[in-house]
C-alpha cells in the first residue's frame, strides 16, 4: 500500500531516557510497527519532551541515537515511515507556544500527570506543567488522523482534540482532530517484582524492568524470579490487586502470542510452567531486537541519515501547517 492509498497519518512520540523495556516493547513499539501496514506513520523521538527534567546534555546525545536504533531495531522502515527527531523540526516549538496560548491555565493544571510528577521532583520546571501543550503541538503540525496513546496519555490526547476544536472554530478549519488508539494487550506491562506499578525506568531496582538490552540469561532470571502470590491456581484476574503478578505474566504472554490470556490461564498447572513460557517467549522477542540494535549503533553515519531523511519529509508536512496557522492568526 502506497502513502497516497493511507487515509490514516498515525503520530507516536518517545522520550529518549535511556534503555527501552519490554513494557516499551509490548505497550508501544510492536503497535507502531504494525500501524506501518495500514497507515502514514510518523515516528518522533521526543528529546524536547527531555528537558522537563534535568539532562546531562552528552548522555542526552547518545540517548536520542540509542532510541533511534531501537526503533529500527523493532522494525521501523524509514522507507514508509517517517523517522524525525524532535528538535530538528523547529516548528514544534512555534506551534507549541501557539498552543500554551490556546490553552488554559485551569486546562494544563488538572492534567494528572503534572500533579503526580510534580510531587516527585524538588524542582519543578516550568515545562512540566506546559508540556501538554506541546504534546498538542507535535500531534496537530502533522494533521495527524490517530494517536496510539496508554491510559495515561488518554487527558493528553483529550486536551490536544480540545485545542484542535477551539483554534478551528476561532480562526477557521486548520486542524484535524486526531482520534486515539489502544493496544489490545499488555498497554500497561507492570514491574516484575512490584507487579502493581508500570514497568518503568525510574524503577529503584532493574530487577522487575526486563530491559531491551538484557542478555538471554538475565531475560530468564528475572522472570523466573517474578512475584507472583500464594494461590495454586493460574488464573487471569486483572482486577485482583493480590493476584496482580500472574495476570502481568499472562498478558504478557498475550501480547508476544496473539491469545487472549483468559485461554492463556488454561494451558498451565503450575506457576513455574507459566514463567517457563513466558520467559521462552520473551527471549524468542527481544533477542533479535537486541542483536539489531547493536549493530545499528554501531553506525552513527546510517542513523544520522534516517534522521536527515525524516527531517526534511517532516517539515514538508510541518511547514505546510504552520503557513496555515500564520495566516489564519495573522502573522503573515
Amino acid at each position: 500500500m502506497s502513502s497516497s492509498d493511507r487515509q490514516h497519518r498515525v503520530l507516536s512520540g518517545v522520550q529518549p531516557t535511556g534503555v527501552s523495556h519490554l513494557g516499551n516493547l509490548l505497550g508501544a513499539f510492536m503497535n507502531f510497527v504494525r500501524n506501518q501496514e495500514w497507515a502514514e506513520c510518523i515516528y518522533l523521538v521526543a528529546d524536547l519532551h527531555s528537558l522537563t527534567v534535568d539532562q546531562v546534555p552528552a548522555q542526552l546525545r547518545e540517548q536520542r541515537l540509542d532510541l533511534v536504533a531501537t526503533l529500527l531495531a523493532v522494525g521501523i522502515d524509514p522507507s514508509r515511515s517517517i523517522l524525525v527527531m524532535q528538535s530538528e523540526v523547529p516548528e514544534h516549538a512555534e506551534l507549541g507556544w501557539i498552543m500554551e496560548s490556546t490553552a488554559t491555565y485551569g486546562e494544563l493544571a488538572r492534567m494528572t500527570q503534572f500533579k503526580d510528577k510534580a510531587r516527585q521532583q524538588a524542582k519543578v520546571r516550568a515545562s512540566l506543567f506546559t508540556y501538554p501543550a506541546l504534546m498538542a503541538a507535535d500531534i496537530l503540525l502533522y494533521q495527524a488522523t490517530r494517536v496510539p496513546v496508554g491510559e495515561d496519555q488518554r487527558q493528553h490526547l483529550e486536551l490536544a482534540r480540545t485545542l484542535a476544536e477551539r483554534f478551528n472554530n476561532a480562526y477557521g478549519p486548520t486542524f484535524v482532530v486526531p482520534e486515539g488508539q489502544l493496544p489490545t494487550y499488555a498497554a500497561r506491562v507492570m514491574d516484575l517484582q512490584e507487579p502493581t506499578q508500570k514497568m518503568s525506568k525510574s524503577s529503584s531496582s532493574l530487577a522487575g524492568i526486563i530491559l531491551l538490552s538484557d542478555d538471554d540469561g538475565t531475560i530468564r532470571r528475572k522472570i523466573m524470579r517474578a512475584r507472583t502470590d500464594s494461590y495454586d491456581e493460574v488464573a487471569w484476574s486483572p482486577n485482583d490487586p493480590d493476584r496482580a503478578g500472574v495476570t502481568n505474566l499472562l498478558e504478557i504472554l498475550a501480547a508476544l502470542e496473539g491469545e487472549a490470556p483468559a485461554d492463556l490461564a488454561k494451558r498451565f498447572a503450575r506457576y513455574g510452567e507459566l514463567k517457563e513460557a513466558v520467559a521462552q517467549a520473551v527471549v524468542d522477542a527481544v533477542g533479535p531486537v537486541r542483536d539489531r540494535m547493536r549493530a545499528l549503533r554501531s553506525d552513527e553515519r546510517a542513523l544520522r541519515a534516517v534522521l536527515d531523511d525524516g527531517r526534511e519529509r517532516a517539515r514538508e508536512i510541518a511547514t505546510a501547517t504552520m503557513a496555515t496557522v500564520r495566516e489564519r492568526l495573522g502573522l503573515t
